[in-house]
């Protein structure tokens, strides 16, 4: 991850696409901005599920003993070989970024195999493959388009929503009806 030189106003927080951002990558997306600098930005696209179990594509070096059935979700275009926990629960015993209360990243080998290994129960959690980034002053010039809107981030809409609702979710949180937006006539 980015090495932070200032602290970033806007991250952490969701970002909700626009039909005005030209990216097929990020048509009806939430993502989670982690970092935002002027070295540029990072984050985690929320709502693209896959239909591949965890275990199918994850290389430990023992074979798991048990497969929980922890599902793979896209996190991004970039590094689509790189795996990363998001979770609702702090662990102690491995390396973890804060990202917000309640929130958590790691890409600790030791949390993935506890988490494969483990009946799920009432955990919160991701596994994500890849990432999202944006070159220096890149968000910065999508969020001027209107390409993106803002909101806090909820625990609740992340773990608790629906992926092919979480966009539509989003936005009525945030007061705009998803039907009425079209290219040209964002939310400002």
């Amino acid at each position: 991850m980015a090495n932070l030189n200032r602290p970033s106003p806007l991250a952490p927080t969701l970002l909700l696409s626009m039909p005005q951002l030209d990216d097929p990558e990020f048509h009806q997306t939430v993502v989670l901005l982690c970092e935002h600098d002027s070295n540029g930005a990072f984050g985690f696209v929320l709502n693209r599920p896959t239909s591949t179990p965890a275990s199918a594509v994850v290389r430990l070096d023992e074979p798991l003993s048990f497969d929980s059935g922890l599902q793979l979700w896209l996190g991004g275009p970039l590094e689509p070989y790189r795996g990363w926990v998001l979770t609702n629960k702090l662990t102690d015993d491995v390396d973890t970024l804060s990202i917000c209360e309640g929130l958590h990243l790691s890409a600790s080998p030791t949390l993935l195999r506890r988490l494969l290994e483990s009946p799920l129960g009432e955990s919160r959690v991701r596994f994500l493959t890849g990432h999202a980034g944006w070159a220096p002053g890149q968000l910065d010039d999508e969020l001027s388009a209107s390409a993106w809107l803002t909101a806090e981030i909820d625990v609740d809409l992340i773990f608790g929503t629906d992926a092919g609702l979480m966009w539509e979710t989003g936005l009525r949180r945030l007061g705009a009806d998803p039907a009425l937006l079209q290219i040209g006539h964002g939310v400002h």
